[in-house]
């Protein structure tokens, strides 16, 4: 056995690595050669039902060692290796049953799961959308997805997919209720949410998830009274639970009791004395309110270093500059010029979109313009995004994006931008975002501005407002916050600022090669004086000027944002040129950042 160790595959599993991870289908043995494993299997099967694990394990080991791809065996050892807390071998096992098998509906469900909580959304939904295809009555995989859009910022399409569950389990399980209840405070739909929690804890009133997320609705609906009186009754449930006393500190430094947040946050470590990622992070925000600077700076590195350890990722460094240069490399103004452009309808409400890097300030300019009577808030679509995963599909090419465009030369395909323009506004009308009075509607997905090209060749009317904020204090803001857009760029400080310069060049690039309803606007000139920045905005999008505009923090709408908070504020200007606390910390990315620092007209202090 000692010999076999250092070809152990390294995930875990206890298997040799060319039998797990490394594992290459023309190696497996045709099944009339493994007939003999049959008994075997359900000898481990016997073994595992009785609780002897070792036995079970070891059989399965056995087998798995001669025939890679048994389902059973394979299955015991996952159950095993899951109860043992080991995450990644467990993973790797539940990958091969899905890949060897993809209609084991089962083994799906459970691989969109462990996806789900590892934050990796597209891949869950890629699952749990098969889930559906297999078994379309199928009350868990309805619930899974529901779950996953949810999280994906997509709770419109969410919701239908809990509303499944309801029809076919005829119940109204407490659990779906606070699922549901969560998806549609998501949608900014308070009160109903608030109908569905009260009638979850009326019926199970000791979960503790669904209690936990009853006080974030009233938290982020501003009754900070009434998610207080939930916590209490949730604290003396789970006395020193983390997720509880993280709750609790959110909600006081609301309430700007900062002192109580950072004590309950100190005393949500655990045994070990370690925060969580999601603690530290808050741990410091609540430091840099009171201007405890260093403190804050090393409570954001140490969140976010162990987020980077927990979660295994790093930003897809490759993979984002492949994107770039493809963009880069296709709309250049010799191939626009021969590029039709979508028409435009007058049939329904269009989009405005709002650009920008992550923590730019793209939820205040949206707050502050959804407070306009003639415009809804679409929040972050995700749809540009799924065009250009599409688009090669629908316009029937070899190519993938950007090179597909191409096929819009073709004269089967001339209306092919049409089409792609019709998915969008469709999808838009699906989402619920057209209000009945409303003549637009926003979209401010963060980095649609990496998309530019493609935006303007789907709606070349649609207004382009690009917020631009100091890129050391948005630097500070990433790194003060948790988001995965951006190939994951926001684990580590360096990275957001490569990301940041390649996609701010993009943007250069898009601006020289072709004609854009651009306008670019400061976060700054938004504080110093709001009422011309307002006005501006209104103009160029061709809509009158409306004082509503200017309290846009009376806007109850509900910003599904890291900034959901501070858009209920009157504006502040307490973030503008906040990085000057952090100099010292910022200097290895002044030469990252120095040239698009000039560029767009500001200094370093």
């Amino acid at each position: 056995m000692s010999a076999r160790i250092p070809a152990l595959c390294p995930c875990g599993s206890g298997l040799r690595a060319v039998r797990c991870c490394t594992l290459q289908r023309g190696s497996l043995p045709p099944p009339e050669a493994i007939r003999h494993l049959v008994p075997i299997v359900e000898r481990a099967m016997q073994a595992h039902r009785q609780g002897a694990d070792e036995t079970a394990e070891r059989l399965c080991l056995d087998v798995l060692e001669l025939a890679p791809d048994r389902p059973g065996a394979l299955s015991i050892l996952y159950e095993i290796r899951k109860a043992q807390g080991k995450h990644q071998a467990a993973e790797a096992l539940i990958r091969r049953i899905v890949a060897f098998d993809p209609n084991n509906l089962a083994a799906t469900n459970e691989l969109a799961l462990i996806l789900l909580g590892k934050g990796s959304l597209a891949e869950a939904e890629h699952h749990a959308r098969n889930a559906i295809r297999v078994a379309p009555e199928n009350p868990r995989a309805h619930n899974l997805m529901g779950m996953i859009l949810t999280e994906a910022n997509r709770p419109q399409v969410g919701e239908y997919h809990y509303r499944r569950v309801l029809e076919l389990t005829d119940q109204r399980d407490p659990v779906l209720l606070a699922n549901l209840a969560w998806n549609l405070k998501n949608q900014g739909r308070m009160q109903e949410a608030r109908t569905l929690y009260q009638e979850s804890v009326a019926a199970a009133p000791k979960i503790r998830q669904t209690l936990l997320g009853f006080a974030r609705l009233e938290e982020a609906d501003r009754n900070f009274d009434g998610a207080a009186t939930i916590l209490d009754k949730v604290s003396a449930l789970f006395p020193k639970d983390q997720g509880v006393q993280l709750t609790r500190a959110v909600l006081l430094g609301r309430m700007r009791r900062y002192d109580e947040a950072l004590a309950m946050i100190d005393g949500a470590a655990g045994d070990n004395g370690q925060l969580g990622p999601n603690e530290l992070l808050e741990k410091g925000r609540l430091l840099d309110q009171i201007g405890r600077y260093d403190d804050a700076w090393a409570a954001f590195a140490e969140g976010k270093q162990l987020a980077r350890k927990l979660s295994g990722q790093e930003y897809l460094d490759d993979s984002a500059q492949q994107q770039i240069e493809r963009l880069r490399g296709f709309f250049i103004a010799g191939r626009l010029r021969l590029l039709p452009r979508a028409r435009t309808r007058t049939d329904m409400p269009q989009p405005i979109f709002i650009l920008g890097f992550p923590r730019s300030g793209t939820t205040l300019v949206e707050q502050t313009l959804s407070a306009h009577p003639n415009i809804a808030a679409g929040d972050e679509l995700p749809l540009i995004h799924e065009i250009s995963a599409i688009l090669p599909r629908m316009l029937a090419s070899p190519l993938g994006y950007p090179e597909a465009l191409a096929e819009l030369w073709m004269g089967d395909q001339r209306e092919g931008l049409d089409n792609l323009r019709d998915y969008y506004l469709q999808k838009v009308r699906q989402m619920g975002v057209l209000r009945q009075s409303a003549t637009r509607f926003t979209d401010k997905m963060p980095l649609n501005e990496t998309h530019l090209g493609l935006i303007a060749l789907l709606f070349p009317e649609a207004p382009l407002i690009h917020v631009l904020r100091h890129p050391l204090d948005i630097m500070v803001s990433a790194f003060s916050n948790q988001f995965t857009h951006g190939f994951f760029c926001a684990y580590d400080l360096e990275t957001a600022a490569r990301h940041y310069v390649r996609v701010m060049d993009l943007v250069q690039h898009y601006r020289a090669e072709m004609t854009l309803r651009y306008l670019p606007i400061r976060y700054e000139d938004i504080v110093a004086d709001q009422k011309a920045s307002v006005h501006s905005m209104l103009a160029f999008i061709g809509e009158p000027f409306d004082k509503a505009c200017l309290t846009f923090h009376n806007n109850r709408r509900y910003a599904r944002t890291a900034s959901y908070a501070q858009v209920t504020e009157p504006l502040y200007d307490r973030s503008v040129y906040r990085y000057r606390h952090y100099r010292t910390e910022l200097e290895p990315l002044l030469p990252i950042l120095r040239p698009v620092i000039e560029r767009l007209g500001y200094a370093v202090d």
